[in-house]
């Protein structure tokens, strides 16, 4: 039979054991080592703290016997990039829009998640050892990273624009990222060399579940204006360099030119490239919003 502990339980007996003498808690240059309580398992948790937010989390333990943890997750949660290399879970969410209420986590695949505000529950079996190397990064840390969204996989785009909830499994670990995991397992150095090389090796992960994310998006059909088309919006444009000083709406924009508002941008957008022309026209109205660009 399984133990059944909240994140809330889990903590009050890390304190309790802690105050009976058993080592649980140990800071380290980067971070800090979190030890199991013996009458759980053996081994425990390190975590390296990186600069901008970024967190890698090395679990290692042999369960007693079956463990069943139920996480509160809050509102403010990080993108997680998550690699079994021993082990498995099995993770339930109920009644949670969009993500399932009832899935697997299995040795030898990868994974990436965004789950802010719910509350799961994580079983863990105590037959074999369990190996996770997780990569935590803040949602900002993906910003910028282009000069336009839609250079990002869906799934992040999606999360960005309005925190969805998504848990994406990448399949299995690659040999790249078997390769880059090891790297982190064994790092050779020591202080700054090392904080370094871990933030490398930790964006490196990140970019190879990227990739793969990218592989498996279907490309954008590309956006063809027809000649009326075309021409509306040239006429769209020229209304925008003479009323610089009294802008119009957009909707007022679209309806003079014919267009409606969707076309009237993706026309802008197919036909200047870049969206110069626009972002002086939002300046000077103060109305035009920043999905314009």
């Amino acid at each position: 039979m399984a133990i059944a502990l909240t994140d809330t339980d889990l903590h009050n007996l890390l304190v309790q054991t802690h105050e009976q003498g058993e080592p649980v808690y140990q800071p380290t240059d980067l971070g800090y080592q979190l030890k199991m309580p013996q009458q759980i398992g053996q081994g425990g948790d390190c975590t390296l703290q990186l600069r901008r937010g970024l967190t890698i989390d090395i679990r290692n333990i042999q369960l007693q016997q079956a463990l069943a943890l139920t996480n509160h997750h809050k509102e403010t949660f990080p993108i997680v990039a998550k690699f079994y290399l021993s082990g498995g879970s099995r993770v339930k969410t109920p009644h949670v829009p969009g993500i399932e209420a009832d899935y697997e986590e299995i040795a030898g695949h990868n994974y990436l998640y965004h789950l802010p505000d719910l509350t799961e529950t994580e079983e863990w079996r105590s037959d074999q050892p369990i190996q996770v190397v997780m990569i935590s990064a803040n949602v900002d840390y993906f910003q910028g990273l282009s000069t336009t969204d839609d250079a990002l996989p869906s799934p992040l785009q999606h999360m960005m624009q309005d925190t969805r909830r998504f848990h994406k499994s990448l399949g299995k670990i690659t040999p790249a990222m078997a390769q880059v995991l090891q790297q982190i397992l064994g790092c050779p150095y020591q202080g700054s060399a090392q904080h370094l090389y871990l933030e490398s090796k930790a964006s490196e992960l990140l970019a190879l579940q990227i990739a793969c994310l990218e592989a498996d998006t279907p490309a954008p059909k590309p956006f063809k204006l027809n000649a009326s088309d075309l021409e509306r919006v040239q006429y769209a444009r020229e209304i925008v360099h003479q009323r610089l000083c009294d802008p119009l709406s957009l909707t007022d924009l679209a309806r003079q030119a014919g267009l409606n508002e969707c076309t009237l941008k993706r026309g802008f957008r197919h036909l200047l490239q870049q969206a110069f022309v626009l972002s002086s026209y939002w300046i000077s109205s103060q109305v035009l919003s920043a999905s314009w660009v």
